[in-house]
């Protein structure tokens, strides 16, 4: 695998109560971040946690002030949130992101710089090289891709998986993302910049187990204000817009 190393980068970890991740993954990214990018900034996206993530993200600011910023929610407006703030909050001509809960090998970064960089892709999206989470969380999301693909026609290996590349230009021309609460922020993201004619490429990432925190996505009331989002943009898409 070889890449060339690119100017600029913007990395954004969205993080709900995460006091025992956030302060390893952002050290296991950061050499890597220095490595693929000679300008650099992460941007930390706190939504409403109620432990100590505030405090860590704090700490990592302070230690890297020029190149770390903290957004912050009060209180928790959901993932979709999260994703918004960290992607119109990013200044660089490529952003990255990934998960604050340290289940995605961030050296994959390398992966998805030498995809783009030999398919001219405006985004890269990772899918699982083996997900490590319960079986009715695969299944579910299986379901989900299925409904995605039956409404707007979009095929992936993985909509939802927390780690990709893109084009800076792609969040800047797509229409306004929507969702909040629920699980479809990605889904939604990945319609419209299809609809926007920018070019995806697929590439599989490693994906590890949960070691702390407990993740929210099977909540129901995530999951029908999915659903209700889902069905929201098919609506408008198909009835409200010319």
């Amino acid at each position: 695998m070889s890449f060339k190393k690119i100017n600029e980068l913007s990395v954004f970890f969205p993080c709900y109560n995460e006091e025992h991740n956030l302060q390893k993954t952002f050290d296991a990214a950061l050499p890597l971040i220095k490595e693929v990018a000679n300008k650099w900034e992460v941007v930390i996206v706190d939504d409403g946690s109620k432990d100590k993530t505030p405090q860590i993200a704090k700490s990592i600011t302070a230690k890297y002030p020029k190149n770390v910023r903290i957004i912050t929610h009060n209180p928790n407006r959901g993932y979709g949130a999260a994703f918004k703030s960290g992607f119109y909050n990013s200044k660089y001509e490529w952003i990255a992101f990934t998960d604050a809960d340290g289940q995605f090998d961030f050296s994959d970064i390398k992966i998805l710089l030498s995809t783009q960089q030999k398919t001219k892709a405006d985004l890269v999206i990772g899918y699982y090289l083996g997900r490590k989470v319960p079986f009715y969380r695969i299944w579910g999301s299986k379901l989900w891709q299925l409904a995605v693909f039956l409404l707007f026609g979009l095929k992936v290996k993985d909509i939802d998986c927390g780690f990709k590349l893109v084009r800076k230009k792609v969040i800047d021309t797509i229409p306004q993302l929507e969702s909040e609460r629920g699980p479809f922020i990605t889904s939604e993201f990945l319609i419209k910049a299809k609809r926007s004619k920018f070019k995806i490429v697929e590439v599989g990432v490693h994906h590890f187990a949960r070691i702390s925190g407990e993740a929210t996505g099977s909540n129901l009331d995530v999951i029908i204000a999915g659903f209700k989002d889902l069905f929201r943009l098919w609506i408008k898409l198909n009835f409200t817009q010319k």
